[in-house]
């Protein structure tokens, strides 16, 4: 019953993490990919004050609000992640998971590129925060 969950044992998984924070090295991403004979790349650019950031670049342009350097980082090396068929996996969406997949689709295909870019939902309760105003609900910091 359990014989198709099994693990192949002798399978590696090669996994690279090129970030670390937003502002960690721009290098990481051509080397791991270049030479790192990956399956996985993983990037993480959040962290809380990353997130105040994003939200104020947001407020001043709606087509802002995520970690532009991944795309700056990606574009270069989209070519080499379709062809080793390379998993992207970040949080460089921020609070606007879809102007990032935008932007990266719009730059995949100006290179000629057919890639699939999935958005992970769920976590962003901004749009939510005056219904629970509205719930008259308490916490921690209001008693």
């Amino acid at each position: 019953m359990f014989k198709d969950l099994m693990v192949d044992k002798q399978k590696k998984v090669r996994i690279g993490c090129a970030s670390a924070f937003w502002g960690d090295t721009s290098t990481a991403v051509s080397q791991l990919v270049e030479k790192g004979k990956l399956d996985y790349l993983v990037l993480d650019f959040l962290a809380e004050v990353t997130m105040s950031i994003l939200a104020g670049a947001k407020m001043k342009n709606p087509e802002m609000g995520y970690a532009t350097d991944f795309v700056h980082q990606m574009v270069p090396q989209l070519k080499k992640i379709k062809d080793e068929n390379i998993k992207i996996i970040s949080n460089a969406g921020g609070i606007n998971l879809d102007a990032c997949r935008n932007i990266l689709e719009e730059k995949a295909k100006e290179s000629g590129v057919d890639l699939k870019i999935a958005v992970v939902r769920g976590d962003n309760l901004i749009e939510a925060a005056p219904k629970f105003r509205e719930m008259d609900m308490t916490d921690m910091e209001s008693g």
